[in-house]
């Protein structure tokens, strides 16, 4: 048996799951294989490079916001997947622009810290510099070969306590771009500081909401067929996104993974939405946790409003919060009135788990 499971666990699936694809579509969510070396170990596997890097001390080099756009693309913590930490897919950057700037790379953002973005890079480096893998394929070489595209997903591990359940962050970006330096590597460190692990999932940008879903889907399938070597349980997990990324998590988190190509797994325990006009659901929802700024231009207030009360009116539990003063795509709103809404979700998020009587807290 290969270090990664290309197999679905077979898992019944809480979340009405959509008709069963083709046999090609399902190879499309294998794991590639791994050496015979590694299957001995039962280890998850190293990519390329990162033997080098883990045994390189300039990887434990922590970036500064002052520093050039070009230091976080060479820097040896992120050999092998660098460019897919910053936003754009096929588009080449300035040398220059420095890490405070990077506000300008996301146009449908707001609130952009440039502290808070390279706390999350930081973040990763110390992870490798411990030894830790903190990008993995979702997509096989064989499945890139055949779909260039892939090779522009992945998903980032951001470790929390071992066997703790995991949220699964799908940043926004309007389908163009993803967020994640703003609204996905925040997250996951607040989400590990409440006491969870967190992946990001880094999809294909420019190749509209479909795709960028069944990336999720994919990603999902993969911490699933592969939780115990990742050290984390799949109980209890939940869906955060934002902006488009919202529409992302709760278009999984109403059809099910299976419905976009994935495995047939567990439902998500709830979904965090932050500022989108997302307004479809289905008969049967899961606790849904939403937040927007009032004087968001983009996200109406009032969309966010409707679904939500569509949902208790459903009797799905819910809590709703809107900001003052902030507007589109606040990300971890820190310094403003959003601040500290990620440990609300979080509370929101534990208390949707079932208790061991089967029961939710109230």
């Amino acid at each position: 048996m290969s270090a990664f499971e290309s197999k679905s666990a077979g898992r019944p699936s809480r979340a009405k799951p959509g008709p069963l694809r083709t046999a090609s579509l399902a190879l499309s969510l294998t794991i590639a294989p791994m050496s015979a070396a590694t299957e001995e170990a039962g280890k998850l596997s190293v990519q390329p490079g990162q033997a080098d890097k883990l045994a390189d001390s300039s990887s434990a080099r922590h970036l500064a916001t002052g520093e050039r756009i070009s230091n976080l693309l060479s820097h040896p913590a992120f050999k092998g997947f660098a460019p897919l930490i910053l936003p754009w897919d096929g588009r080449s950057y300035d040398p220059e622009m420095r890490l405070d700037q990077i506000a300008s790379l996301l146009p449908y953002h707001s609130e952009v810290k440039p502290d808070v973005v390279a706390a999350g890079l930081n973040r990763m480096i110390e992870d490798v510099a411990a030894g830790h893998q903190v990008f993995f394929d979702i997509y096989s070489e064989e499945e890139k070969r055949s779909d260039p595209s892939k090779a522009s997903a992945g998903l980032f591990f951001f470790r929390g306590p071992p066997d703790a359940p995991f949220a699964m962050i799908a940043p926004g970006g309007g389908f163009a771009y993803v967020g994640s330096v703003h609204e996905g590597f925040p997250y996951a460190n607040e989400i590990n500081a409440c006491g969870y692990n967190a992946f990001v999932v880094r999809y294909r940008a420019g190749a509209g909401g479909g795709v960028a879903t069944e990336d999720m889907a994919a990603a999902l399938s993969f911490v699933f067929r592969n939780a115990r070597k990742l050290g984390i349980s799949t109980e209890g997990y939940s869906l955060w996104g934002s902006s488009a990324g919202a529409r992302m998590a709760a278009s999984i988190g109403s059809r099910g993974v299976a419905a976009f190509g994935g495995d047939r797994v567990d439902g998500p325990t709830a979904v965090v939405m932050a500022y989108t006009a997302h307004s479809d659901r289905a008969p049967v929802e899961p606790p849904t946790f939403a937040v927007v700024g009032e004087d968001d231009g983009i996200a109406s207030p009032a969309t966010m409003r409707r679904r939500i009360d569509a949902l208790r009116r459903a009797g799905t539990p819910v809590e709703y919060l809107e900001y003052p003063r902030v507007g589109h795509g606040f990300g971890t709103g820190a310094g403003t009135s959003a601040q500290g809404w990620i440990a609300a979700a979080c509370e929101f998020w534990k208390k949707s788990m079932p208790r061991p009587d089967g029961k939710v807290t109230p």
